[in-house]
């Protein structure tokens, strides 16, 4: 299979939490800008959201109220015309995602053009939004969401050879249960809030059947101040 180079690049609590109240906390900081800085040094083009995520800081809210499609759309997928080489990759599998354009400006981070990973289930109505406002979109699967896929699409088509994985366990377990994570970087803020509600590196959606544990080999271990940064490979 050619496909990207996947690292999955998270920040935690020390009990292994993504979100939370322990991310206020000023001695956070410092494991927030070396969280950054890695993401920068590990030069990929693209980086990959779940719809959770894309909802809580990335898509213009939902698509709600589209306009009727008139028009049958063939389950293609389609390249928006774009100008930069940097991508967020918005899995959105039922196609519920709002965007205002096909483009994406964070504080601090390039530019990037979306690319939505869509079941062909979709409606036409969402489709002909999509190409409206300006965002590709990409088919990985019929019913059900088929990772390897989208990552050979955004390979061949818009030519992404590194990609970070940064958002939701449930997107980051798929990946991995699909042998499809090459590298798990994790950089630990010395805080904890004791919130068993929130969302883990990992998790697996109930209806998921249970798999074998993932295995981890050791890579790179550092220490900056009260953060610890853990590299590690897929052991396979």
């Amino acid at each position: 299979m050619s496909r990207p180079y996947v690292i999955c690049h998270m920040l935690t609590s020390v009990d292994g939490k993504i979100d939370g109240g322990y991310m206020s906390a000023p001695e956070c900081a410092e494991a927030f800008a070396e969280y950054a800085s890695l993401r920068k040094a590990f030069d990929c083009s693209a980086t990959l959201y779940g719809t959770t995520t894309m909802l809580g800081g990335y898509s213009d809210g939902l698509a709600e109220n589209l306009p009727r499609c008139e028009n049958k759309m063939t389950r293609e997928d389609f390249i928006a015309p774009n100008d930069v080489k940097n991508y967020i990759v918005s899995v959105d599998p039922k196609g519920v995602l709002g965007f205002n354009s096909g483009h994406i400006e964070k504080k601090n981070r390039p530019r990037a053009h979306v690319i939505e990973a869509l079941l062909e289930t979709v409606s036409d109505n969402y489709l002909a939004y999509l190409r409206n406002v300006g965002v590709s979109y990409v088919f990985a699967g019929n019913d059900s969401l088929n990772c390897g896929l989208m990552l050979e699409k955004l390979y061949s088509s818009f030519g992404i050879e590194r990609l970070l994985a940064a958002g939701g366990g449930l997107m980051n377990w798929t990946l991995v249960q699909d042998d499809l994570v090459d590298e798990l970087s994790i950089v630990i803020a010395p805080a904890a809030d004791g919130n068993s509600a929130a969302a883990s590196i990992f998790e697996k959606a109930d209806f998921l059947p249970e798999r074998k544990p993932a295995v981890f080999q050791i890579k790179d271990v550092r220490k900056i101040g009260d953060t610890v940064h853990l590299q590690y490979t897929i052991k396979r």
